[in-house]
């Protein structure tokens, strides 16, 4: 516990510190649920003037949207906006006289950033979404409740998974921003790729049949495909757990591959000032 404890530190230090921002949480809620309300506008005229059957009923849909307003956050459009600067200022250097993992530090504290934002967004969303909506008489456009016991067991370890994947891809970012030395680059080449493939703008299920396979086994798949799928029980058993360990797989594969990168750039790193 001792070798734990500094990154469990930073970790509630960080989650803290962003909490304290309660003007851009309610600012971003506002955001989220108006976009929200858009894009399920927009999905309900696609299912009404569609001419087949579509691969995910409207009210999956509508549920998915809100899951995706409420978790947003956890998209990783960007580098640790703390890492950016300290790679432009050179303060990058003093992470490396720390008598601890640079990597396992700043993956804590990633973790925390993303987290601290979700948390309040979220809740906020869920009661208007959840609650306020069906009081209204809006039912058939709010958020559904999970399709039950298990599928919300799941769905709880699985946005564990999303908060651990989320920071691992970070982390990525965080490297190319260190050995490019800027983070302009790495934040323009993550944020599409982000969106897209992890079904945020358009829901992997309406992807071509040839296609979604694929799609549904690479990394950014874990952070909105495979949890909001178990949520509304479209995943659940054995299939539920196939993708639990999809994105547990890719979650060690890229901290693996990041803790390595890191290293390396590190090695290579140098910090000119005075």
């Amino acid at each position: 516990m001792a070798a734990v404890a500094p990154y469990l530190a930073a970790f509630s230090a960080r989650f803290q510190l962003v909490l304290q921002y309660r003007a851009a949480a309610i600012a971003g809620f506002a955001t989220q649920l108006w976009w929200g309300a858009l894009k399920i506008m927009v999905l309900a005229a696609f299912f009404y003037g569609a001419t087949r059957s579509p691969p995910m009923s409207l009210t999956n849909a509508i549920t998915y949207t809100w899951l995706g307003q409420a978790f947003l956050i956890f998209l990783p459009w960007n580098a640790d906006p703390e890492v950016a600067e300290m790679v432009r200022s050179g303060a990058v250097a003093y992470d490396r006289l720390r008598p601890l993992d640079t990597y396992g530090w700043w993956y804590a504290r990633a973790v925390a950033w993303s987290a601290a934002r979700v948390v309040p967004r979220a809740v906020l969303l869920f009661a208007v979404a959840a609650v306020l909506l069906p009081a209204l008489g809006l039912g058939q456009w709010s958020l559904r409740p999970p399709a039950g016991l298990a599928a919300t067991g799941l769905f709880l370890i699985a946005m564990i998974g999303v908060a651990l994947l989320s920071a691992s891809i970070v982390l990525l970012v965080n490297v190319i921003a260190v050995a490019s030395m800027t983070d302009r680059g790495a934040n323009l080449m993550i944020a599409p790729f982000s969106n897209l493939f992890s079904g945020g703008i358009v829901p992997l299920a309406f992807f071509p049949d040839w296609l979604r396979p694929g799609l549904r086994l690479q990394p950014f798949a874990g952070l909105v495909d495979i949890p909001y799928r178990i949520y509304f029980g479209e995943l659940a058993g054995w299939g539920a757990l196939q993708g639990l360990a999809v994105q547990l797989g890719w979650t060690l594969l890229l901290v693996l591959a990041g803790h390595a990168a890191l290293g390396a750039a590190m090695r290579r790193l140098q910090v000119q000032g005075g």
